[in-house]
């Protein structure tokens, strides 16, 4: 390889590194549970609904568990236990991560986002007009369901839960579900299932806008190319992007680190919200 090969190759790996790191992370997750559930590893067993960690630490889905309230189960301790943790993780560290860095669904809603812009499927009037605010009605009516019917309902229908246990046991008719999801996504609206339609999505929007790590955009540095817009899954929370400096507060940022890798010119970045604080002190200070 050339050095200029090397460079080229080495500056594409450093474009895309929140990618690469997500997708890497993903199937790492994905390899532990099928360790795990067949081969006995004793890394991570059970589902993204409930899990073991180390054989020892439990893991829960907190929204699968609040269905469960709502329908009247008896909620053992584990799953508590294993709600709280994840629960207090994503709210007051990682944001709505789980979306972009954990969920399966991501690899598949990403593909069919990838197409879009390839085939030019992805022209504003070509698709379809649809809330964002859905997803928090998609909520209720889980929550509402799941209190009539006696029974976690988003469980049972969830394209998320569907596509991680059949990766794991295999897929049978689940596939239909993943391919439903996919064709919405490459057709009728764009980042429609992650962005619009998810109530699990949109349970981790409501819980994580106190989180610690943050999207930061510096005004100062920015020439507004715009791209850093154009290419995040939720534009809207760049709404101060050619206007002025300010975290991403927003929680439905999903942390995935795309407007980060496009911005060439380092506006944009991720940091923590005690240091914007800081920084603001420091600002008026001076002032």
């Amino acid at each position: 390889m050339s050095k200029e090969e090397k460079k080229g190759f080495l500056h594409y790996l450093y474009k895309h590194r929140f990618l690469i790191g997500r997708r890497l992370t993903q199937v790492s997750i994905m390899l532990l549970y099928i360790g795990g559930n067949i081969y006995g590893w004793n890394i991570l067993k059970g589902n993204l609904s409930s899990s073991k960690l180390f054989d020892v630490i439990p893991l829960a889905d907190p929204f699968a568990v609040l269905q469960m309230f709502f329908a009247g189960a008896i909620v053992a301790m584990d799953a508590l236990v294993g709600a709280g943790i994840i629960l207090l993780f994503y709210a007051l560290i990682g944001g709505r991560a789980f979306c972009s860095w954990v969920c399966p669904m991501n690899m598949v809603t990403d593909f069919a986002n990838w197409l879009r812009v390839k085939t030019n499927i992805h022209r504003e009037e070509w698709q379809l007009r649809i809330t964002r605010k859905t997803r928090y009605l998609a909520i209720a009516m889980a929550l509402v369901l799941s209190l009539i019917l006696g029974m976690p309902a988003f469980e049972f229908v969830s394209p998320i839960s569907i596509l991680h246990r059949g990766l794991i046991f295999g897929m049978g008719l689940g596939w239909t579900m993943v391919l439903a999801i996919f064709l919405f996504d490459l057709f009728v609206i764009k980042n429609g299932w992650c962005g619009h339609v998810c109530p699990l999505g949109g349970f981790y929007s409501l819980v994580s806008k106190p989180s610690l790590i943050r999207v930061d955009y510096d005004y100062g540095k920015c020439t507004e190319c715009m791209e850093c817009v154009k290419i995040c899954p939720e534009s809207q929370v760049l709404h101060m992007v050619g206007k002025h400096s300010s975290l991403v507060s927003s929680g439905e940022c999903i942390n995935c680190g795309r407007c980060v890798e496009v911005c060439n010119d380092d506006a944009i970045y991720f940091s923590l919200r005690f240091l914007e604080k800081s920084k603001e002190a420091v600002s008026h200070e001076g002032k």
